[in-house]
């Protein structure tokens, strides 16, 4: 059983900020099990491990004894959540918005224990609220207190729409929390406005506010911007053990402490001594498999971990290619084309830049070897197997 000061340093760990660490800390020393929200719009059928961060945080409370409470968002999943986006977004459908969050519910108890994860959702209370309840809900805020959202700001200085419905959904996700009588709730930093209304509005309710505590976007496989299925930086959790395997490998060193910190659960000492292991000259490859079979374990069990490693060795360490790998034919442009421009049509790359770089990397090979001249030109009726990365492959004709 870990004592106080221990449960709030575990609590902390990979937290980018906690409204407030001491109100959590005194709720902590209480003794009492805490109720812990955090609301999940089920917008797409899939997670992604970036979705992940912040049920692992909940499986951290859970494990403390505290009650977690995984709010499924069917009400504001219809409404549409603004944050970040330039438009305004496009609502689901209750036949969508269902279908989605049963998947939802499948996914997240690889991680949460179904016997002590209470499942609820926000439609629960908003239709029994109805016309006049969300008439006295929008009387709360003022338009200018809204116009200090970040994004809204943005875009009405931009002169973008913002659709008046998109006011509702900060004071639903708040209206959650009154309801759900939350201790503490956690987010994205990305959500920062629609968590501290959860607190005001509970205070206006003569409710214990509760604390907020915010977990950071994780990275994509990219190490820049934020995990995504649309940048296709992405690891989805269901992924196919492979996938995920040569995925995690291509992360790099320092990306990967980091997904150690947001997505193991091994101890502090443990990564600790993990990373003293490679600052005394261990091979953080060596490293990073650990964290690749944990991840796979996790979704899928030990022996596809086992598996997958036993691939990954096979297929990128001794040179093997992949037997399922794309064909497919190229135009070229009188009877030849730039590597470069090869490597983009064949959708290996993203641009000819990034083709270059790679190149320059020696991350680009033609049947097994190395391309070194990022001037090199493939003439047409040539075949052979392109490869970027460790993980990207395509038998190509060019025509």
């Amino acid at each position: 059983m870990l004592d106080v000061s221990q449960a709030f340093a575990e609590l902390k760990r990979g937290a980018e900020e906690i409204l407030l660490e001491d109100e959590l800390l005194e709720k902590l020393k209480t003794g009492k099990p805490l109720k812990i929200k955090a609301g999940f719009d089920p917008t797409a059928p899939d997670l992604h491990l970036g979705h992940t961060v912040l049920i692992n945080k909940l499986r951290q409370f859970q494990q403390q004894g505290h009650e977690v409470i995984f709010l499924i968002g069917d009400f504001t999943g219809m409404i549409g959540d603004p944050t970040g986006k330039n438009v305004t977004r496009k609502p689901l459908t209750k036949e969508d918005v269902l279908a989605n969050a049963e998947t939802y519910k499948e996914q997240v108890f690889k991680i949460l224990d179904p016997e002590k994860t209470r499942v609820e959702f926000n439609s629960t209370w908003m239709d029994k609220l109805g016309a006049d309840g969300m008439l006295k809900l929008a009387s709360r805020q003022t338009v200018a207190r809204m116009m200090e959202r970040d994004d809204f700001k943005k875009r009405y200085t931009n002169g973008q729409a913002i659709a008046i419905h998109e006011f509702m959904y900060p004071l639903v996700q708040g209206w959650d929390s009154v309801a759900l009588e939350a201790d503490v709730e956690l987010g994205g930093t990305d959500q920062k406005f629609n968590l501290l209304m959860g607190r005001e509005l509970q205070k206006s309710e003569g409710k214990r506010p509760q604390t907020v505590l915010m977990m950071p976007l994780l990275e994509g496989l990219d190490g820049v911007q934020k995990m995504s299925k649309s940048l296709n930086n992405y690891i989805g959790i269901t992924d196919s053990p492979t996938d995920m395997f040569g995925k995690i490998m291509s992360t790099s060193d320092d990306l990967m402490w980091r997904y150690y910190q947001l997505l193991s659960f091994k101890s502090i000492d443990v990564i600790e001594g993990y990373q003293q292991q490679v600052a005394d000259g261990a091979n953080p490859r060596d490293i990073k498999i650990e964290l690749a079979k944990e991840i796979i374990a996790r979704f899928h069990d030990q022996e596809a971990a086992e598996n997958a490693h036993k691939t990954f060795i096979e297929r990128f360490q001794k040179g093997a290619m992949p037997d399922d790998m794309p064909e497919q034919t190229i135009a070229s442009e009188q009877g030849e084309l730039p590597i470069a421009n090869l490597l983009k049509e064949a959708g290996l790359v993203t641009s000819t830049s990034e083709a270059m770089r790679m190149i320059k990397q020696g991350a680009a090979k033609i049947d097994g070897e190395k391309v070194v001249d990022n001037k090199l030109k493939i003439q047409a009726g040539s075949t052979a197997v392109y490869q970027v990365g460790k993980r990207k492959f395509a038998k190509i004709t060019l025509s």
